[in-house]
């Protein structure tokens, strides 16, 4: 009684989290509650004896999945405004592919048999030596290996995709260029100068990077002067004159 009265109530609560993942326009709500239908699902599991299911299911689903979601929605920060604005334009295509997923499930519940000695094996009593864990890896690893790589093959490719898909190559962002390292030499990027005691920056002058053919290399004090005053010179106004400081 308490065991029938338990599964009414979790398949009602996962049931009814369920619809709430489909129907919540907040996306954070939505997984949470897809967290609590994963919980209840687990105790599903439970009562039908698989405890190896329910802990994968708490500790992978829940654990990980779930809430590798959640911050992905929670920092991301995406305009789901703008998402839904092409709604409209792609809603025909969306009902034709609902039709077609629901005329197959009617399909598929409609040529459902169950077979004949189903009932007696699931009344029967289970082996004393054989665990769950044991008889999950005896079907997954040797009964259907080939199914359970391909099923992993696909999910690779899905995975590829996805990043092949939103991958975006952003030109803001600094690109190395190896090549250019390679060629790059001593003198293009590094200058030896002797500087006496008590020498400032009106004697010296400032060392911009100034670009050539082959690469950037400094410029000298009177060199940084010069394009000081080229650049002045563009925008129409005098050079300035250096500051004369104490030595």
């Amino acid at each position: 009684m308490i065991t029938s009265l338990a599964f009414y109530v979790f398949s009602a609560v996962l049931l009814g989290s369920a619809a709430m993942v489909v129907t919540s326009r907040n996306p954070v709500h939505s997984v949470l509650f897809l967290i609590l239908a994963f919980f209840n699902a687990a105790a599903l599991f439970l009562l039908a004896g698989a405890e190896f299911l329910a802990m994968i299911l708490v500790i992978v689903y829940v654990g990980a999945v779930t809430v590798l979601f959640l911050f992905v929605v929670m920092m991301l920060d995406v305009d789901f405004v703008a998402l839904r604005e092409g709604f409209q334009k792609y809603a025909s295509a969306g009902l034709i592919v609902g039709i077609v997923l629901f005329a197959e499930l009617f399909f598929v519940g409609v040529g459902w048999q169950i077979a004949p000695n189903a009932p007696v094996l699931r009344l029967s009593a289970i082996p004393g030596q054989m665990q769950n864990t044991r008889a999950i890896g005896q079907v997954l690893y040797t009964n259907y290996i080939l199914l359970f790589q391909l099923s992993g093959l696909i999910l690779l490719v899905a995975m590829i995709g996805a990043i092949v898909l939103t991958h975006r190559d952003r030109h803001t962002s600094k690109h190395q260029n190896i090549t250019r390292q390679q060629q790059r030499r001593v003198a293009d990027t590094l200058e030896v100068i002797s500087v006496r005691s008590g020498a400032g920056v009106a004697e010296l002058g400032i060392y911009r990077p100034q670009a050539n053919r082959t690469g950037v290399h400094a410029a000298s004090g009177q060199d940084a002067h010069v394009l000081a005053g080229e650049a002045h010179a563009h925008d129409g106004a005098p050079a300035p004159e250096p500051v004369q400081g104490e030595h």
